[in-house]
C-alpha cells in the first residue's frame, strides 16, 4: 500500500510540472490584413523567372501581413507597405486596424519579418515594444557598416540602437514553446528569409510565405526570380515547404498572391 500510494504521488507531481501544451491546445488564430493598396495585375516574365518561364503571364499582385494569437499573447508577421509608399500604400495602418480588434501596439509581444525588403517592413516600428524575430543574414545585412542599395535600415532603428529586443534567427524559432506557431528558415529570396507555420484548431495548418515564392505559376514550377539572393537555396526552400505542406496537410499563402490571399477570412474575422 505504501508503494502504491508514493507511486500516485510521484504520478501526480509529474503530471503538475507537464508542458501546458500536454494539458491542453492552445487557443491560436489567424487574422489577415491589407496592408498595401495593390496594384494592375503585373507582367511576371522577366522579373520572376530567370529562365523566363511565364510567357505573356500577368499577376494580381498584393500586400498582406497577419495578426497571430496565442492564448492572451500576439505576434504580427510582416509588417507591410509604409504609409507614404503611394500608390501602394495602405488605405488604412496597421495599427488602426489592430485598434479595430481593440488591440494596441503595446500589446504585440513579437513582430516577425520575412525578409528586410520594404513591402515587409513598412510599419514595423509601430511596435517598438515587441520583441524582433529577423533571420540572422538578414539581419547582419541590415546592421552592416554600409547596406547595399535597396536595404533600407531605418524602420529597424529602434532595435539598431538597442530599444528594444532582437531575435536574430539562424534557423527555425518555435516562436511560443508548444509548436503551434513556427518561424522556418526558407533563405535564398534574401540571405536569411523565413516563412511562418501557424497550426490552427479547426482550418488546419497555414504556411505564410513571405517571398519563398510569390505566386503560384512560381511555387508550382519552382521558378526563381532573377533578383534572389541565391538560387539554391530559393530552390531548397520551395522544395522544403513543399514537403512540409505535405507531412502537415498544410496551406501555402503566397503573400503576393490574389489568389491564395481570399483563402482566408477577410477582415476582421479570423482563422482559427
Amino acid at each position: 500500500m505504501k508503494q502504491t500510494i508514493i507511486a500516485l504521488a510521484l504520478g501526480a507531481s509529474a503530471f503538475i510540472h507537464l508542458p501546458a501544451v500536454a494539458q491542453g491546445a492552445p487557443d491560436v488564430s489567424l487574422t489577415r490584413f491589407d496592408c498595401g493598396t495593390g496594384q494592375a495585375p503585373t507582367e511576371v516574365n522577366q522579373r520572376f523567372s530567370d529562365t523566363f518561364a511565364f510567357g505573356e503571364l500577368k499577376v494580381q499582385f498584393v500586400f498582406s501581413c497577419y495578426l497571430i494569437k496565442h492564448n492572451d499573447e500576439y505576434m504580427i508577421w510582416d509588417t507591410g507597405q509604409p504609409m507614404n509608399s503611394a500608390p501602394v500604400a495602405p488605405k488604412v495602418s496597421l495599427v488602426d486596424q489592430l485598434a479595430k480588434l481593440n488591440l494596441k501596439p503595446d500589446q504585440i509581444k513579437y513582430v516577425g519579418i520575412s525578409h528586410f525588403h520594404g513591402d515587409h517592413t513598412g510599419q514595423v516600428a509601430s511596435f517598438p515594444k515587441a520583441t524582433l524575430f529577423i533571420g540572422k543574414g538578414d539581419w547582419d545585412v541590415l546592421t552592416s557598416a554600409k547596406p547595399p542599395a535597396g536595404v533600407n535600415p531605418e524602420p529597424f532603428a529602434n532595435w539598431i540602437k538597442g530599444g528594444g529586443n532582437v531575435e536574430s534567427l539562424p534557423n527555425d524559432k518555435d516562436v511560443f514553446g508548444d509548436g503551434s506557431v513556427i518561424v522556418l528558415s526558407t533563405p535564398g529570396h534574401t540571405p536569411g528569409h523565413h516563412s511562418l507555420l501557424v497550426k490552427l484548431a479547426q482550418s488546419g495548418s497555414v504556411i505564410l510565405s513571405g517571398d519563398f515564392a510569390h505566386f503560384h505559376e512560381n511555387y508550382n514550377s519552382n521558378g526563381v526570380p532573377w533578383f534572389n539572393h541565391d538560387r539554391a537555396q530559393t530552390l531548397a526552400s520551395i522544395d522544403r515547404v513543399k514537403r512540409l505542406a505535405m507531412n502537415q496537410r498544410a496551406t501555402v499563402i503566397l503573400q503576393h498572391d490574389a489568389r491564395d490571399i481570399n483563402l482566408l477570412p477577410a477582415f476582421p474575422n479570423a482563422a482559427k
